[in-house]
């Protein structure tokens, strides 16, 4: 009976509950066969499942697509939500970018009222800003820190709706929401508008809007209906009342026909502030190549307080570096490459600043470190000598101050916070040097990994706790320096940008931890592309991405938590990894062998019902009489005898002894003392058996042998070249639709699959490497994940294009000349003289022959072209700044190349030549870069005191040396030249003449 009467009681509550209409709206301009869908937590949306969602109907306004639904809810409805583009079967294409979307009814409203929710588009770059890298390095939490103007203050509007004054039959309360993360401290946002309750564009009397929660701004406003439409901006006001306008076109307000009938509240969710968008630049160069008059052998993390140091100088706001984990996987200079690390978490020995680790270090010791900082002060990187050094007289401070170091309170708490990766890794350490290989194979018993073995091995009171705990020691060092400079950064608010490897060396600490989580009989790598023609093997195995799955790709999220702690952004090394990976088998040496995973092969079926059926042909390499003397002339019988077993008349096969690269690399490997007539023989041989070993059209799948993949380039084999027309074709066919269409909705899904993970991992600026063969489906994730891209100029993403234009780059990008991995800009300027013709004539706009060499006048050209692009960032190489000035651009082009993509076993050993405190003592280097920076936009008021004359951006008479054109002005006593122009870059108070900086981007009066 009690029961009953419960029931009865909740069920009269429900009764009571208020109905109400909420109706979203949202202009997007969609393409063809596109729908709209809402999705959120609640279930009328489809808890968060696009099929399940709600779908909008368009009308036109205009030249704009307007979606809208209705939905009918209880008054006490709440939600988190969010908008997605499908295709005509409800299939995701694009979500918008950002956090959800919340919601949350207001009380007081009558039963049947309408609430309209006006949303925009979230894009990318409004969420950008509230990354870390914005909000804590560069701009300090200032948005979030604003001081109240005086003036009239709305409403808290987290209220009761019943508070503002609302006449239903007369009045509409409009909640206005805006984003604003570019705020300075003691600026507020209002909101101005054409009717009498928003000022009548009077900036007296704005409505000032309250700082909610973050970012965030919020008022409420009761409307008369008569006023609407409603046009309106909304403002920014200081405490000295200068007023700045949004940029763009008015807002408007306009009811709907439902809501012009009955009371109700309009939420105006306007997205952000309209501003100017911003842009900012940077350096990039790698941690080993930096010297300073302190550094052994190699840059180290605390010259890094140089290098933030000169971005504060030249207004500059980033550093970035390559990886800086620890690649101690052979103990020799192979592991001078960054990008095969041996652990994910450790930092590398090779960056340690000696001098750092004690503030009682010995007189012996430090005549020794300053020994070897005289002795390793070389033109390049000796990593063997260097690294030994470090490690030699890190052991020597060890053995003095370990007890104390581990008795510390920072080492305590160091060592608990990151155990988990820390004693895995120095446990390694020890095996390696035990066993005199990373090789965990060849192990014995401590080959596989079991946490009672680690517990064994890093036990105190083992016998070889000494040996374990000298890496503890040496990661606690590397730690404190790394945020040594990670601070200082942050209070200079310059970036730090670090890079995340796609992958991880085969012999490493996380391949022995965590075996499940690689495919260790496959090798990872790039497909041909601007690099290596013949395609990139990096050697790395590949993930095992259902494995990682399993627990939300734990170590995934782990690696970016601890790249957190010292970098505010960072670059995610070959993204399209995260789409898909090209994969070869483990016994391949080159990239060309390769298919993607995951990818959708071709079946025998398919290809079978095209009239193809010769599959041990397409399959196999095709080796014949003729292409056996075309390649090796009258040698041909021999080589036949050699390698192969004729199967057929005059047709051959790989014997088994030789039917892998690796196999043959082996056999045409020859003694150290052959002479060199016989080594280049045997390496010539090796290429052209290589040749023949290519010569397949179809790769059969090792798991399937029903499915095949097309080989990349297949059109340029033999093999193809005779084939019968109709073969050709349907093959040619099957390539394009493997390569290009087939596969775009499977990788759409595996990187919104994967990279979620990583981006909500941590709260770093994220960037993709982007390069190479790209797929459709990336620009659109990496756009809706809101990660930039890269754009390098000689590298264009168009089809057809030899030169990207940098003026035509998409904001949300990071632009450079070069990188890492190609020539410097001098370097490539001397390649090639046709292409520097063609660059010089269009893409710089000159007519004259060029110079042969990238003189100060060209680099000037290229970086401004960059400066001036719209990208979000342009990064430069360090090396690309110093081609600005004569005297630090006479060493050889060439060797300030850091990696050469072709060569799988590069030395990495590059060091600039002019040590980081002469370049920031040389003011007119400073200068230079600094004017360049300015005059862009990239740098504002706020960075720097421009009303001093050296801030001035100028033009020196050496960089008119290529202008057919008659310059008038007025010469000043510096050699520069005032051009007749008004800049009013970001930030400026005051508009202020300009000095020429650019040789076809300057009005110039004739």
């Amino acid at each position: 009976m009690g029961s009953g009467g419960d029931l009865g009681g909740r069920t009269n509550s429900l009764r009571r509950l208020k109905r109400l209409n909420i109706l979203f709206k949202l202009p997007y301009n969609t393409q063809w066969g596109q729908n709209l869908m809402i999705i959120g937590s609640d279930a009328l949306l489809g808890a968060w499942v696009v099929e399940k969602g709600q779908r909008l109907m368009p009308r036109q306004e205009g030249d704009v697509l307007v979606w809208e639904v209705s939905i009918s809810v209880s008054e006490r409805f709440e939600t988190e939500y969010n908008y997605v583009v499908v295709d005509d079967r409800f299939r995701g294409l694009r979500r918008e970018s950002g956090a959800r979307r919340v919601l949350s009814l207001p009380e007081g409203l009558s039963n049947g009222a309408t609430v309209e929710v006006h949303d925009l588009w979230q894009d990318s770059p409004e969420t950008l800003f509230t990354k870390e890298a914005y909000r804590k390095v560069l701009f300090g939490d200032e948005a979030c820190k604003s001081t109240h103007i005086e003036g009239e203050l709305s409403k808290d509007p987290t209220q009761c709706f019943t508070n503002v004054p609302l006449n239903p039959s007369e009045a509409v309360v409009v909640q206005f929401k805006i984003a604003n993360s570019v705020l300075h401290p003691d600026q507020a946002v209002f909101v101005i508008g054409s009717s009498s309750e928003l000022g009548q564009w009077n900036n007296e009397a704005a409505i000032a809007l309250s700082n909610t929660v973050g970012y965030s701004w919020e008022c409420l406003v009761s409307i008369s209906r008569t006023e609407f439409p409603v046009s309106y901006k909304y403002i920014l006001k200081n405490s000295s009342g200068v007023v700045t306008y949004e940029n763009d076109e008015n807002r408007v307000l306009s009811l709907s026909l439902s809501a012009k009938k009955s009371s109700s509240v309009l939420i105006a969710a306007d997205g952000s502030f309209r501003s100017k968008p911003w842009r900012g630049a940077g350096v990039a160069i790698p941690v080993f190549a930096i010297r300073s008059t302190e550094s052994v052998g190699a840059g180290e993390f605390l010259d890094l307080k140089l290098m933030v140091d000169m971005a504060v100088k030249t207004g500059m706001r980033l550093v970035q570096l390559l990886p800086v984990n620890d690649t101690s996987v052979n103990m020799m200079w192979w592991d001078s490459y960054p990008y095969s690390s041996l652990s994910v978490f450790a930092l590398h020995p090779l960056y340690l600043r000696l001098q750092a680790l004690s503030n009682k270090l010995p007189n012996d010791i430090k005549e020794d470190i300053e020994n070897y900082r005289k002795q390793l002060d070389m033109k390049e990187v000796d990593y063997e000598a260097t690294l030994a050094a470090k490690l030699s007289i890190a052991k020597r401070v060890y053995n003095l101050e370990k007890d104390l170091v581990f008795n510390s309170a920072l080492f305590k708490k160091y060592f608990d916070e990151n155990k988990g990766w820390l004693q895995p890794y120095a446990a390694f350490c020890f095996l390696r040097n035990l066993f005199g290989t990373s090789d965990h194979s060849q192990w014995g018993l401590y080959g596989d990994f079991t946490q009672e073995k680690l517990d064994k091995l890093v036990s105190p009171m083992g016998d070889y706790y000494d040996a374990v705990a000298f890496s503890y020691y040496l990661q606690f060092h590397l730690h404190s320096q790394l945020a040594e400079v990670r601070d200082y950064a942050m209070k200079k608010h310059v970036v730090l940008k670090g890079d995340l490897p796609i992958g991880v060396d085969r012999n490493s600490v996380d391949t022995w931890q965590f075996p499940s989580l690689f495919r260790m009989t496959a090798s990872t790598g790039a497909p041909p592309d601007y690099f290596d023609m013949n395609g990139q093997n990096w050697g790395f195995p590949t993930y095992v991405w259902e494995e990682m799955a399993k627990d939300n790709y734990g170590w995934w999220r782990a690696r970016l938590s601890q790249m957190a702690k010292y970098f505010s952004a960072y670059r995610i090394d070959h993204v399209l990894g995260f789409f898909r990976i090209w994969e070869m088998p483990d016994h391949a040496v080159t990239g060309l062998m390769g298919r993607f995973r995951p990818s959708i092969p071709l079946s025998t079926e398919e290809l079978e019902r095209e009239g193809i059926w010769d599959f041990q042909r397409l399959s196999t390499p095709y080796v014949r009489c003729h292409i056996l003397q075309g390649k090796f002339g009258d040698r041909w019988t021999e080589v036949a005898e050699n390698y192969f077993d004729e199967f057929e008349h005059l047709c051959y096969q790989f014997k088994e002894e030789y039917n892998t690269e690796k196999k043959i690399i082996s056999a045409t490997t020859l003694k150290d003392n052959a002479s060199s007539f016989a080594i280049q023989e045997a390496e010539a041989d090796r290429t052209r058996l290589f040749d023949l070993l290519h010569e397949v059209i179809l790769m059969r799948d090792r798991d399937d042998p029903s499915k095949f993949y097309p080989r990349f380039g297949m059109d340029k084999t033999v093999s193809f070249d005779e084939l019968d027309d109709h073969s050709k074709n349907v093959l040619k066919s099957k390539y394009n639709d493997y390569f290009f269409h087939r596969q775009e909705q499977l990788w759409r899904d595996n990187a919104l699959m994967t990279l979620p993970a990583l981006l909500n991992s941590s709260d770093m600026l994220c960037c993709g490497e982007d390069l190479g063969m790209v797929p459709a489906c990336v620009q659109p994730v990496l756009s809706e994940l809101g990660l930039l891209g890269l754009r390098i100029q000689r590298m264009p993403s168009a089809p057809g294009q030899e030169f990207g234009n940098p003026a035509d780059y998409e904001y949300m990008t990071v632009c450079a000349p070069s990188c890492h991995d190609s020539s410097t800009m001098r370097a490539w300027w001397e390649e090639d003289e046709g292409r520097r013709e063609r660059f010089f004539r269009n893409m710089l706009g000159l007519t004259d022959p060029p110079p042969e060499t990238c003189d100060p006048h060209v680099s000037h050209l290229i970086l401004q072209q960059h400066l001036e692009s719209p990208s979000m960032w342009a990064i430069f190489p360090l090396q690309d700044l110093m081609a600005l000035k004569d005297e630090y651009a006479k060493r050889p082009a060439n060797e300030e190349t850091i990696n050469d993509p072709t060569n799988p076993r590069h030395y990495w050993r590059f060091r600039v030549h002019i040590p980081m405190e002469t370049l920031l003592c040389d003011d007119d280097f400073v200068g230079i870069i600094r004017d360049l920076v300015v005059s862009s936009g990239r740098a504002t008021s706020k960075d720097f005191d421009l009303s001093s004359s050296s801030i001035v951006p100028a033009v020196r008479d050496h960089e008119l040396k290529h202008v057919n054109k008659t310059v008038s002005g007025k010469r000043l006593d510096d050699n520069k030249i005032i051009i007749d122009r008004t800049y009013s870059g970001e930030g400026l108070d005051v508009a202020k003449p300009v000095v020429a900086t650019s040789y076809f981007n300057t009005i110039v009066t004739a």
